[in-house]
């Protein structure tokens, strides 16, 4: 018979690419693993790996079972959680994937809020791109997602909870007034400085501009907003910020403007499997969020009023 142990090797190489890699993600040995694929493919009467030197490939009928593998591990986990659940909210383990251009701004001040109200949460939590996230929502490794909607998929299902309006930033040097609002025209003007390709704050700063390809676009390799803004700071051109980043990355040397109506934004939701059993969970955590925003709004508001970094607390 097939194991879930087997299937979870089985999938844990196709996510890795390597035996290697896959056993240490896996927590066992790599002979333990290799022996568990070998008795899978002995028993499906498949082979589903082709090996080389350094490099794991599937064969056509690999990738036809990889499909198949990542739903049964989804709906095992889905099962897990269904029986952890017992009816009390927000309990037991949880893990949620965020985007980088959103979890240092909501995070600081989530975590608190969630740990004080509900101690029994055991909230594992995992920062990257929007691709890697949906694929490990999708294979079972992750519960939900706070990322940037829409996300195709589906056996997908979300939650809007905000719009997080672009803000346009530039050094102080600029002398612009707190009373002018910035246009498209402005950042066409100048270099406009952008974090690297896989972001999605990157393709979704493009799509305002209505431009892909342009001399006046750099990166510099940024995955950071806040080296983006250091390097804005020193006069070498101007970048786009969400709102919700303004309270933290608010700063002497930094000038921040809000666009002409319709202000350019993204809409900022939750994501989960459609099986999963724990869409109460999610919702009271979508709540608690949206609360969490209202205060970086506010912080934001003060910083363009006041046309000065806002200060921080405590």
């Amino acid at each position: 018979m097939i194991s879930l142990k087997q299937l979870k090797y089985f999938d844990a190489v196709v996510r890795c690419g390597h035996f290697g890699r896959a056993a240490e993600l896996c927590a066992v040995s790599q002979p333990a693993l290799s022996m568990q694929i070998q008795e899978l493919e002995k028993f499906l009467e498949v082979k589903l790996f082709e090996r080389s030197r350094g490099a794991v490939m599937l064969t056509n009928s690999g990738r036809s079972i990889a499909a198949r593998v990542a739903c049964i591990l989804s709906d095992a986990h889905d099962i897990v959680d269904l029986a952890r659940q017992q009816g009390k909210l927000l309990s037991g383990r949880l893990a949620m994937g965020v985007i980088p251009s959103v979890a240092p701004y909501i995070l600081p001040k989530l975590l608190p809020l969630v740990r004080e109200a509900y101690p029994d949460l055991d909230l594992r939590l995992r920062e990257t791109q929007t691709q890697f996230l949906v694929r490990e929502l999708l294979d079972g490794s992750l519960d939900l997602l706070l990322l940037a909607l829409p996300v195709e998929d589906a056996a997908i299902e979300t939650m809007r909870l905000f719009d997080d309006r672009f803000l346009l930033a530039m050094s102080q040097s600029a002398r612009v007034s707190n009373r002018v609002r910035a246009t498209p025209d402005m950042v066409e003007s100048d270099k406009l400085l952008l974090l690297e390709e896989g972001h999605c704050f990157r393709d979704q700063a493009l799509t305002f501009c209505g431009i892909r390809q342009a001399e006046n676009i750099a990166t510099f390799g940024m995955s950071s907003l806040s080296t983006l803004l250091e390097i804005v700071a020193n006069g070498f051109g101007m970048t786009l910020i969400p709102e919700i980043s303004a309270g933290l990355e608010a700063r002497e040397s930094i000038h921040v403007m809000r666009f002409e109506a319709p202000e350019p934004k993204r809409v900022i939701g939750l994501a989960w499997r459609k099986s999963s059993p724990r869409k109460r969970d999610f919702a009271e955590l979508g709540d608690i969020i949206a609360g969490v925003v209202g205060e970086l709004q506010k912080q934001a508001a003060a910083w363009l009023e006041r046309d000065r970094p806002v200060p921080q607390a405590g």
